[in-house]
């Protein structure tokens, strides 16, 4: 398992602290106490750990099968709903499906691309930050949603994935431009301890089926959320 670049500053600055820290508390080891620096320097490890666990990359396994969306984020699906008035671009006047995934500060913090993807646009939204858990926040929280045009085989559609700030995460990392080709599972971007992603795609049960349900856990780009049925 690695620690991602998109946390360098926040894991490197503090490892660079917890490094001039730990040599004090040595010192402290040896000509004050021993029991006090060994202490203060097993406490000063424990919370460098803590920071860097928030941006840990560990290795997935993306699901052979094309056909199946794989999930954009680690944790617990909140919601599932069909959206009919959802103004996303590509999507047209068609409802989508929007699948909701609540990000707690103990989870992985990555998010991956459910299928490949021709990025088509990328639009910021200015927001509050309220709790990820709720519904609420994805109308009102800052977000960052990537668009495109899906590729499965010859078959080819609309998908869009949302990132959402929540009370703690208030840094939406997402390095995606216009015309990128990004494939399924591939890491894309980031948000900063806890939030909420979204998944959105076609409401088109011919076309789609949905295989997870509210209370499932999930892990990015290892979980399926939907699988094309053609």
């Amino acid at each position: 398992m690695t620690l991602t670049r998109f946390g360098l500053k926040e894991w490197g600055s503090s490892l660079l602290i917890a490094l001039v820290l730990i040599v004090i508390f040595a010192v402290i080891a040896v000509k004050v106490s021993l029991h006090v620096g060994v202490a203060l320097v097993i406490l000063t490890f424990t919370a460098w750990c803590a920071v860097a666990a928030f941006f840990r990359n560990p290795g997935r396994v993306i699901p052979d099968d094309p056909k199946l969306i794989v999930s954009p984020a680690d944790g617990v699906v909140k919601d599932i709903e069909m959206i009919e008035n959802h103004g996303l671009e590509l999507f047209g006047d068609r409802p989508v499906i929007r699948i909701g995934v609540f990000l707690s500060i103990f989870d992985v913090h990555l998010n991956r691309i459910p299928s490949k993807l021709i990025v088509k646009y990328k639009n910021y939204r200015k927001g509050r930050y309220l709790d990820a858990r709720s519904q609420e926040s994805a109308r009102k929280n800052e977000a960052m949603t990537i668009g495109g045009v899906a590729v499965i085989g010859d078959y080819k559609f609309p998908l869009a994935v949302r990132q959402i700030s929540g009370a703690l995460a208030r840094r939406i990392v997402c390095p995606v431009t216009e015309g990128d080709m990004l494939e399924r599972g591939s890491i894309y971007g980031m948000i900063k301890f806890g939030s909420r992603t979204e998944l959105y795609i076609p409401a088109e049960e011919e076309s789609f089926e949905v295989l997870v349900k509210v209370g499932d856990r999930v892990l990015a780009g290892a979980s399926s959320m939907a699988k094309l049925r053609k």
